[in-house]
């Protein structure tokens, strides 16, 4: 729809910035239709978005049929919830009925399913407007990327520095949030696709439970650990759409038959009892290590904050080896077909040949010892609501170079993404300040298995005694 930009928009440019609790209470409030919202975040999809590389298809037929529909329902009162007419994005790896679904990869650019993924179906019988797919590292990254310019549509572009990385593998689902293009968005994480876009744009990304959250209709890389969560503004507002996403499905046997309800019937209150790792900020950029120890003393008078040791178990192996397996078995077409070869990043051309002869035991040993990782998780946050650590132990890399290089200037701390992606346990980014360049920083909380409510509300909280969500980039007014 090319006159979308050359229309006077009678929303206020800070709609792009406002919460969903904000955007549907105006929107009840009749400060502007349905279709008027849609239409101003498709003017910022299209102004915006696309000079992120953020933005795979617009749909905008489809959200402005849905617009339309939303302001009928309301006027005839029928209020299907919190997200009833609120626009979003969706990551490419989430199928749509009459939208191309390409999993980041140039082979794939064309692909159509004839329906929706579950989430996609939720959000829409929640109400919710999708007005574009978002771009995303080709397919999520598995192919072993150590780059920026890992996708067709090209490098994802960081909102506080186009000549800094948005992060993958949710790259637009990052940018488009970091930048105000859409309210919210849908991103998945097998291990840190989640945390590391949310951590580098500056805005809260949460990682449900594996399990919480349907994958039908999702590209699988791996089966046994993929995850779908919510991109946000807010730990409020990504509270809102996991209550939308989560739940049940019988078109997906690994679902979780759990419910969940946000807000929580019985809410977590200080003082909470967070611990940090042992080694957390050892090797982390400067500013991650100042950052982190504030947030620290912001929370010393809502909490009680110990220090632990994970344990001494291969994390990142069995993570690595069952994502590379179930990668070969998921994509050996694409390798024997040749189509492998038109991947945009050199290293994902070869990454996935060697996978293909890993030794069935590798894998079936990674699963037993995966076993012991969910129990010594389990047993270790027991006592806890969370563990506190950066997420991230540096701010977005430049664009013009490989994330190996940029990362060996600091050497990282103890990381506990192999951990909390092995054992499936939730997690939450939010920022927490800015480093190097300008760049934003994160702070994650990670929590037992099902406890996405206590993790909500220590970030709450965190967001409550300061304003770091509430900063915006400049350029994308």
């Amino acid at each position: 729809m090319g006159t979308i930009s050359s229309l006077q928009m009678p929303l206020p440019p800070d709609t792009a910035w406002a919460s969903l609790t904000t955007l549907g209470r105006r929107l009840r409030a009749k400060r502007f239709t349905a279709v008027e919202l849609a239409e101003f975040f498709l003017d910022r999809v299209e102004r915006h978005g696309k000079r992120l590389n953020a933005i795979v298809t617009v749909s905008d037929d489809l959200a402005l049929r849905q617009a339309a529909e939303a302001d009928r329902e309301l006027a005839a009162g029928r209020d299907r919830g919190p997200l009833h007419g609120i626009p979003y994005g969706a990551k490419d790896l989430l199928a749509t009925a009459g939208v191309p679904t390409s999993w980041g990869a140039a082979p794939l650019k064309d692909q159509m399913f004839d329906e929706d993924a579950t989430v996609v179906h939720r959000l829409r019988e929640a109400g919710a407007v999708l007005v574009a797919k978002l771009a995303m590292v080709e397919i999520a990254g598995g192919l072993g990327y150590d780059q920026a310019n890992a996708s067709f549509t090209g490098p994802g572009l960081n909102p506080w520095d186009i000549t800094a990385w948005s992060g993958g593998s949710s790259s637009g689902s990052g940018s488009a949030v970091g930048a105000g293009v859409v309210p919210f968005a849908i991103g998945s994480e097998t291990w840190g696709s989640i945390m590391t876009p949310a951590g580098y744009c500056g805005i809260t990304g949460l990682r449900p439970t594996y399990g919480r959250v349907s994958r039908h209709g999702a590209m699988a890389l791996s089966w046994s650990l993929d995850k779908l969560g919510p991109m946000t503004r807010t730990a409020a507002d990504a509270g809102l759409v996991l209550a939308t996403i989560a739940g049940p499905d019988p078109a997906d046997p690994s679902a979780s038959t759990r419910g969940y309800e946000y807000p929580a019937q019985d809410p977590l209150v200080p003082p909470f009892r967070l611990a940090t790792l042992k080694g957390a900020t050892d090797g982390v950029q400067p500013a991650v290590r100042e950052n982190f120890e504030a947030s620290l003393d912001e929370f010393r008078p809502h909490a009680t904050i110990t220090e632990i040791d994970l344990p001494e178990l291969p994390f990142g192996t069995v993570a690595s080896t069952i994502i590379d397996c179930e990668l070969a078995s998921a994509f050996e077409g694409l390798v024997t077909s040749g189509d492998i070869w038109e991947m945009s990043a050199p290293e994902d051309r070869i990454g996935a040949h060697a996978a293909l002869f890993i030794p069935a035991k590798d894998y079936i040993n990674a699963l037993r010892i995966r076993r012991k990782i969910q129990l010594a998780m389990d047993a270790l946050l027991a006592p806890l609501d969370a563990i506190v650590v950066p997420s991230l132990s540096t701010v977005a890399s430049p664009l013009d170079g490989d994330f190996a290089s940029y990362h060996a200037r600091w050497g990282g701390g103890v990381s506990i993404g192999g951990a909390e992606n092995a054992a499936g346990i939730p997690a939450i980014s939010v920022p927490n300040g800015f480093g190097e360049r300008g760049l934003p920083t994160g702070l994650k909380f990670v929590g037992r298995a099902f406890e996405e409510n206590r993790l909500l509300a220590i970030a709450e909280k965190y967001q409550e005694l300061t304003d770091w969500h509430q900063k915006r980039p400049k350029g994308w007014e």
